[in-house]
């Protein structure tokens, strides 16, 4: 579940020191009654030995006093002790779930097949379109055959059936994540999060995935993750963060059933725990994702404010601006929160917009952004930050940092 630093309760409030003054006043007030005290006990002794009932009135105002103010002081010191105590256990919880908070993610690969890459293509000729703003984006067939649509679909031969292209597809994605996990070992656990939204039939999905699984080669046994999107990675952060095994993403697009400003895209990332996998180096590290509570300025500027935080790095130490799967009714808000925090908000200098290039890449759209990101921070770029949302019914985006591996140095639990 999210880390939220601000339902942490405030400090305890600290008890009023004793009055001085008030304490002064209760003397003789103290005084005057244990003489009337002793006056209405007993008149005819008072009138015989005056002197005597002064010193013991006296007296007994005065123990009154002491034991008046040792209670007094008991009960300030206990309250200060448990406003102490108060104080030191909030700060315990705030340092753990900073700690936590700020735990991240080695991301140790990554694949991207999106219209913009040619079947066989460099996935740096990809990457410099994305970062030079090509679109793609334009009204041509679909491969439902509804005519002129406007979307980007992968390169394909029009003559090969869907399910032939898809597992080409898959086949290269693999293909990538396999040159990472062929250095692991055999028995390395890893943990599956498959998103796949295309329309054509589960069983011809089912299908192919299998038959591209076989074909890769993968030595490494999987098991499935149950829950889907961003929100898998922040559950993974704070559930299996001491896990030995990798955490691998395959996300894609393909032939939606409405495709109207759609796009299709393939994506692999392969994510380790930075406490347990020191085989692989890492390209970057992959910081705790921050959802929006609402899709508004005002929402999103603390989840931004809160995702730099959990790396202490300010917001103008980002050099790009990464964007994908966001509807436009967020265009303002998001280009209001970059000025607010003084980040790239112009395309193409310092700010890639997938969605203006491809389309709404849909279950792929935070690990299209996280892998475009991890490459272009392998050409020496600066941190970058992702705008995303997906299809796990979270309510507004989310935003996380990226950043290259020499830059973080803070400790997490």
């Amino acid at each position: 579940m999210p880390v939220r630093l601000d339902q942490i309760p405030g400090k305890a409030p600290r008890p009023a020191p004793p009055r001085v003054w008030l304490w002064l006043v209760l003397v003789p007030l103290l005084l005057v009654a244990a003489i009337g005290v002793a006056w209405a006990w007993d008149i005819p002794a008072w009138r015989e030995q005056p002197l005597s009932y002064w010193v013991q009135a006296s007296g007994l105002a005065l123990l009154l006093w002491s034991l008046l103010g040792f209670v007094r002081g008991l009960v300030h010191l206990g309250q200060q002790r448990a406003a102490d105590g108060w104080d030191q256990a909030r700060e315990e919880d705030s340092q753990r779930k900073t700690r936590r908070g700020r735990r991240s993610q080695q991301v140790l690969g990554v694949s991207v097949h999106t219209g913009l890459r040619e079947a066989g293509q460099s996935p740096v000729a990809q990457l410099d379109a994305f970062l030079s703003g090509t679109a793609v984006l334009q009204s041509q067939a679909s491969r439902q055959g509804d005519g002129s649509i406007r979307h980007s679909y992968l390169p394909y031969d029009p003559h090969e059936p869907p399910e032939q292209v898809l597992l080409q597809v898959l086949n290269q994605v693999l293909a990538d994540l396999a040159q990472a996990l062929v250095h692991l070992a055999d028995e390395t656990p890893v943990a599956l999060l498959l998103e796949i939204d295309s329309g054509l039939p589960e069983s011809v999905l089912q299908r192919v995935w299998r038959h591209a699984w076989r074909e890769s080669g993968i030595r490494q046994s999987t098991s499935p993750l149950d829950s889907s999107g961003l929100a898998a990675l922040d559950h993974w952060l704070d559930q299996r963060i001491a896990d030995r095994g990798v955490l691998m993403v395959v996300a894609a697009q393909f032939a939606p059933q409405q495709s109207e400003g759609k796009a299709e895209a393939a994506v692999g990332v392969l994510l380790g725990n930075r406490l347990t996998q020191n085989t692989l180096p890492a390209l970057a590290y992959l910081h705790r994702p921050e959802l929006a509570r609402e899709p508004t300025a005002d929402a999103l500027l603390p989840a931004v404010q809160q995702a730099l935080n959990w790396v202490s790095l300010d917001a103008k130490a980002i050099k790009y601006v990464w964007r994908a799967g966001i509807a436009s009714e967020l265009d303002a808000a998001i280009s209001t929160v970059l000025a607010q925090v003084s980040m790239p908000a112009n395309a193409p200098q310092g700010l890639c917009n997938l969605d203006a290039l491809l389309g709404h890449p849909g279950v792929a759209s935070p690990w299209l952004a996280i892998a475009g990101a991890t490459q272009n921070l392998a050409l020496g770029a600066g941190p970058q930050f992702i705008f995303s949302a997906d299809n796990s019914g979270q309510t507004g985006p989310w935003g996380m940092v990226l950043a290259p591996v020499p830059v973080l140095l803070t400790k997490e639990s």
